[in-house]
């Protein structure tokens, strides 16, 4: 059965158009955008709203929705990222299995009320709290999943290789929760692809995350990456974050992580380079001629005071940019995108520094971020509401206060520059409806659970919360 979707403005070809709608097949796949009038055997009528293709999170840790607000002090969690962990570590030795698929679910709704249709789970709980592993070494992993499945949102669980603390450092406790060998890591993804059923792909798809070279050696990296491409999984793995991590890597091997992958052979187009701020030139080219990915993340890395991409340097070098949240200090893919070149204004005292960049309008770039670049960081056919892709959109009210007063052609810079999440209203997932006029089914029950666990979380030995 067919179903046609007529909004007052449809985003097709980059541009708003009028008396357009999307017509999606009972796959959920989009069969294209005909007229308006065109006969179909269900016609959902949008009214006074805008279609656009959904926004796609290429990289998220659910869990450290949790934290949100306990790390904005010095006194509390220290001055930098490497200090900040010591919240993050209290969060994650006290989730059950159960918690960590309540607090899943509170990411995901929070990331669908936004308009995210994917979403890219970096994900390296994999044991108890004391190490041990759950009869089921996937189990988490599996909650996460069942998580992304029940707001209804795409997930592609990206599980991640966590071997060691760093070079030559005595593994820290804070961390027990992610480790395993190598061969455990296999082995466990191996059964994770298998347990997986094929029926389920079109909502649930995997990756390999090696974390890092300070968490994963050279040797390693290269046994997990071949293993990865032998499945044509695609690879995500955090470099160039800090510029501690570039002088450890420094001091193990001589060179920095962008540049020891890229002597090794081991970037390519399936490759993500989450954060990647801290890069040279030379590295910027590596990148470039690989055909990789770099996944940003600017609320977090503001928010820790990473650093700013130059992404007026890697989009010069064709370097496709997608957008992640990270650790949730902030769920607002719009905040993301317009942060990219936000971050540079502030770097250069300029405005619109990526506007100088080729002839595509600087929205459009941005909008691109936030949707395609990060469907091709997912091996998702995504992120555009072009024929073959996945029925993943959102509309927005055309009356909400933070875009009112707009035309067709000026609509896309005032969503990506104004709007606010009020404006989403209707969001879909292979062509299903899984929020309705801005409200969740389960959005009262969500939130319910997650103040619990938030509250036996932070609870301090007073029986006072945090």
């Amino acid at each position: 059965m067919t179903t046609l979707y007529r909004p007052d403005l449809l985003f097709v070809d980059g541009a708003f158009v009028r008396n357009r709608a999307l017509l999606v097949d009972d796959e959920g796949k989009i069969r294209g955008a005909p007229a308006s009038d065109t006969p179909s055997e269900m016609v959902v009528d949008l009214p006074g709203k805008a279609l656009l293709p959904g926004f796609v999170n290429v990289h998220s840790h659910s869990f450290q929705r949790l934290i949100r607000g306990k790390s904005e002090s010095r006194a509390v969690a220290g001055k930098d990222f490497w200090s900040w962990r010591g919240t993050m570590y209290h969060a994650a030795a006290r989730l059950e299995p159960q918690q960590v698929y309540d607090v899943a679910c509170m990411a995901f709704l929070e990331m669908a009320l936004a308009g995210t249709t994917t979403v890219g789970e970096f994900h390296y709980l994999h044991t108890a709290p004391n190490g041990r592993p759950y009869d089921d070494p996937n189990l988490l992993s599996k909650q996460v999943i069942a998580a992304a499945q029940s707001v209804g949102i795409r997930i592609v669980l990206l599980r991640c290789a966590y071997l060691r603390s760093g070079f030559q450092l005595p593994r820290d406790p804070g961390q027990t929760r992610f480790f395993e060998t190598t061969q455990e890591f296999l082995a466990n993804m191996d059964a994770l692809l298998h347990e997986v059923p094929a029926s389920v792909s079109d909502s649930v798809r995997l990756g390999v995350a090696p974390h890092s070279i300070r968490a994963v050696p050279l040797d390693d990296l290269r046994q997990i990456a071949a293993w990865a491409r032998a499945k044509s999984l695609p690879i995500h793995m955090h470099m160039a974050e800090q510029v501690a991590e570039n002088e450890a890597c420094l001091r193990e091997y001589g060179a920095t992580p962008v540049a020891l992958a890229g002597e090794a052979g081991l970037l390519g187009p399936d490759w993500t380079a989450i954060h990647a701020i801290h890069i040279t030139d030379d590295e910027t080219a590596m990148l470039a001629h690989a055909g990789a990915t770099i996944g940003a993340c600017p609320t977090t890395e503001r928010n820790l005071g990473d650093g700013v991409l130059a992404a007026d340097k890697v989009i010069s070098a064709s370097i496709r940019v997608a957008l992640g949240s990270d650790s949730q200090a902030q769920i607002d893919p719009l905040e993301d995108a317009r942060e990219l070149d936000y971050h540079l204004r502030l770097t250069h005292q300029q405005r619109a520094i990526l506007d100088q960049i080729g002839d595509q309008g600087l929205a459009s770039r941005l909008f691109d971020c936030a949707t395609m670049n990060g469907a091709r960081a997912l091996a998702v056919p995504g992120g555009t509401l072009a024929p073959g892709s996945f029925a993943d959109f959102f509309t927005l009210d055309l009356r909400d206060i933070s875009i009112a007063g707009h035309s067709p052609e000026s609509l896309l810079s005032l969503i990506v520059f104004g709007m606010n999440r009020t404006a989403v209203r209707d969001i879909a997932v292979n062509g299903r409806l899984i929020v309705r006029d801005g409200t969740h089914p389960l959005h009262d029950e969500i939130v319910s659970r997650y103040e619990e666990v938030h509250a036996k979380v932070w609870r301090d030995a007073t029986g006072s919360l945090r």
